[in-house]
């Protein structure tokens, strides 16, 4: 599968702003991919206003998101601010080049900011099935929680989106490798750059991980569209050699 991350500042609360750049940078392509992946929140920042910038399912990000994918032939996924039923969500989209729509909402909410005053979490883990990879969806704060995205459901792919800032960054480098090699699983984790409107710094870091927990893209510190080619054939004949998986304890998880 070949993937391309894009890693970027964001525009405080401009979704039109927003989504202009990243298909400027997505346009830069110069070969066809199979995924484009945007950072958590990507057409607001990690903003804890959602009354401000909420959209619905049928606002215009989802279906620029949907039209970006049907042109490009390509699945593109990230977060946005939806509100439904009176409530607000983080919520992950992942579009298919037909157009269909999955998502995921944030499960573990980021208390330290206030997240979880402003947000509903969700409850149901997402695998998606897309070209005969299993992908699992996750946003920024997840990445601290192994427990609720063990491999139990043999995927393919983990995949993060994040707004993580600079004085995180050793442990998000730390844990993306952590939940690769104890997924046996590619791990792929993309995060923007700049400040926010709270002057908290970001440096990116995006990057790609293997089964084994080797980079295949090391951690990206500037703007850029970053691409790479995993090979899950090598991943399934690791994972024949290496049967860590099947040793996997047995839980479950009370929401």
């Amino acid at each position: 599968m070949k993937i391309a991350l894009i890693q970027s500042n964001l525009i405080w609360e401009n979704a039109s702003a927003n989504r202009k750049n990243f298909e400027s940078k997505i346009n830069q392509l110069d070969s066809n991919v199979n995924l484009i992946v945007l950072p958590e929140m990507f057409s607001t920042g990690f903003t804890m206003n959602p009354s401000a910038v909420a959209e619905t399912m049928e606002g215009e990000t989802l279906i620029w998101m949907k039209a970006l994918a049907k042109e490009k032939d390509s699945a593109v996924t990230g977060s946005v601010v939806i509100t439904e039923n009176g409530n607000f969500y983080n919520r992950m989209f992942f579009v298919f080049p037909s157009g269909e729509v999955q998502y995921y909402d944030k499960r573990h909410l980021f208390t330290l900011a206030g997240e979880d005053k402003f947000y509903t979490a969700g409850t149901e883990k997402v695998i998606v099935d897309y070209l005969n990879w299993k992908i699992c969806l996750q946003v920024c704060y997840d990445l601290r929680f192994p427990v609720f995205v063990r491999n139990v459901e043999n995927y393919d792919l983990l995949l993060y989106v994040a707004n993580w800032p600079k004085v995180r960054t050793n442990a998000w480098d730390a844990l993306l490798k952590a939940r690769a090699i104890e997924n046996l699983s590619y791990v792929v984790g993309v995060n923007r750059t700049g400040p926010d409107a709270n002057n908290y710094e970001h440096i990116g870091h995006s990057q790609v991980v293997d089964f084994l927990g080797n980079y295949i893209l090391e951690p990206q510190e500037t703007e850029g569209v970053f691409v790479v080619d995993l090979d899950k054939n090598e991943m399934l004949e690791t994972r024949k050699k290496l049967d860590f998986l099947s040793d996997k304890d047995i839980f479950e998880i009370k929401i």
